[in-house]
């Protein structure tokens, strides 16, 4: 069971990025401006939301604050917010804009990720939903300000 965490903690983030670029390049040619310029912002958004939330909130590592050795080795700095989990849950919040579909079973893959996040001892459970709230509120701002220029 360990090696399945272990190996959802540290590789599955890319599976994403694999899934979205297939979904990508299957979309007609009309569509990859449209797709771009809203994909790459919005994910630049939700990442420099994390990186000001940790600025603001410090949480240690779980394996810092229990005194354990972790599944997976680690530096003991800030926790918040999971750097893994705010991006697979931006690549599922850009997916869910283009297709339910995609964008639930991206959703699968962020709640497993964090899941091992948490399991392998290098997150808390505040970092995991952190990382995801970044990433949810990162997109959809960019998406309200797109909707929000195309009507000024």
């Amino acid at each position: 069971m360990d090696a399945f965490f272990i190996f959802t903690a540290r590789y599955l983030f890319v599976l994403p990025i694999i899934v979205l670029g297939i979904y990508f390049i299957m979309r007609p040619r009309s569509e990859w401006k449209r797709m771009t310029l809203f994909a790459i912002p919005a994910g630049l958004l939700a990442y420099a939301l994390g990186v000001l939330g940790g600025h603001f909130y410090f949480n240690p590592r779980p394996f810092v604050v229990l005194h354990f050795t972790p599944l997976i080795p680690h530096a003991p700095d800030n926790g918040f917010p999971s750097d893994h989990t705010l991006f697979v849950s931006a690549f599922a919040t850009v997916g869910m804009f283009w297709s339910k579909r995609l964008g639930i079973t991206l959703w699968a893959i962020a709640i497993l990720v964090g899941a091992a996040r948490v399991y392998t001892g290098l997150h808390h459970p505040i970092d995991v939903l952190g990382g995801m709230a970044f990433a949810l509120i990162g997109v959809s701002g960019w998406y309200a300000v797109l909707k929000y220029a195309r009507h000024a």
